[in-house]
């Protein structure tokens, strides 16, 4: 005799009503804002208050209130709230990114203009203010040089001046290089030339120059390495600092010296925060016009060599080229403006690269 056992298993309950969530449906949300947009350009426009500026911002407050009442009404006080405030962070993204589009967008269109091989290998040496022609050539030499000896000499002072402070400063001695390092953050471009040009150009520089004060790179040089110190001592202090404490303690009850810890473990795992300190002190020194202009004194003219004669930037070409009368000359200042940015950038993610190549190849 076969007896068969059924298993009666409960059924789960029904959800009540009142427990299921609600949502606004997916389409809500780009409703309100297109809604929010069209009142706040009837409202502008109607009354003759503002342009497209006043329009998106007064759109962006309609919209967090249409949102904030709708989902309040549909889903509840929290959600709603939650919905607010992840609007509002998107709305500062956005807000964050549209000047810089703004700014890459404009010198793209502007500056592809003169993207010619004249531009990148001619300078304005015998160029009149009736003549199209002239390039970029002798301030593209001048900005790679100049930013290059002052990453040589702002680049090993600030890291070990970071290692210093991070590793071995202690007491009152390590709090006063801090200090004046901070300071020297905020230290505007033009008084560091001015430094440079008293102590530099009008100091030193007779005794090599039969007694005649000379402009140089090497002194634009010198004054861009005073205003990428502080960065790179700074930056480099904090990756410092975020390198955790065992991988030192595991290298140092493996008998490693303090110096090799540094060298070995520290430092190259801070690598990626380092190299992005000392690109952001680059991209700074790159865009500085005062500095050049005072001790660099400008030419129009290619100079190879950054310890004599004038010497140009293409910060300062920019400069130049935007006060200069010709019809010509605001082509010019914009493709130089775009080849700055750009040749920022090239050295920026070759950097990265580096970096990360150096990192995964351990």
């Amino acid at each position: 005799m076969t007896t068969t056992v059924t298993s009666h298993r409960p059924r789960p309950a029904a959800q009540p009503e009142s427990l299921r969530t609600k949502r606004l449906p997916r389409y809500a949300a780009p409703a309100i804002a297109l809604a929010a947009l069209l009142v706040a350009a009837v409202v502008v426009y109607g009354a003759g208050i503002g342009g497209p500026v006043l329009v998106v911002v007064l759109g962006a407050l309609l919209y967090l209130v249409g949102l904030f009442v709708a989902a309040k009404a549909v889903e509840g006080p929290r959600a709603a709230r939650n919905r607010t405030w992840s609007a509002l962070i998107h709305s500062a993204f956005v807000l964050a990114v549209l000047p810089l589009a703004s700014v890459a967008w404009t010198l793209i269109s502007k500056g592809v203009e003169r993207l010619d091989g004249d531009f990148f290998l001619t300078s304005m040496n015998n160029i009149g203010a009736r003549d199209p022609n002239g390039g970029a050539y002798h301030a593209i030499i001048g900005t790679l040089e100049q930013v290059g000896v002052a990453a040589l000499i702002s680049v090993p002072l600030g890291i070990l001046c970071a290692i210093y402070i991070v590793e071995y400063g202690r007491g009152k001695f390590a709090f006063a290089i801090r200090f004046f390092v901070d300071v020297m953050t905020g230290i505007p471009s033009i008084v560091s030339g001015l430094f440079v040009l008293a102590f530099w150009v009008l100091v030193v520089s007779p005794w090599f120059n039969d007694g005649r004060p000379s402009f140089s790179g090497f002194a634009a040089a010198l004054a861009l390495s005073v205003l990428m110190l502080p960065t790179v001592v700074r930056s480099t202090e904090e990756m410092l600092r975020l390198v955790p404490a065992p991988l030192r303690e595991g290298a140092y009850a493996l008998g490693v010296p303090k110096w090799k810890t540094i060298l070995r473990v520290v430092l190259p795992t801070a690598l990626p925060g380092i190299v992005t300190g000392v690109m952001l002190a680059v991209a700074r020194a790159a865009g500085e016009t005062a500095p050049v202009l005072l001790v660099a004194g400008g030419g129009a003219s290619i100079n190879f060599n950054p310890f004599e004669n004038n010497q140009s930037s293409l910060a300062l070409f920019v400069y130049q080229q935007a006060g200069d009368a010709s019809r010509y000359a605001p082509a010019r200042a914009w493709a130089a403006a775009l080849t700055l940015v750009a040749l920022v950038l090239i050295l920026t993610i070759a950097a990265k690269l580096l970096a990360r190549r150096n990192r995964l190849g351990r």
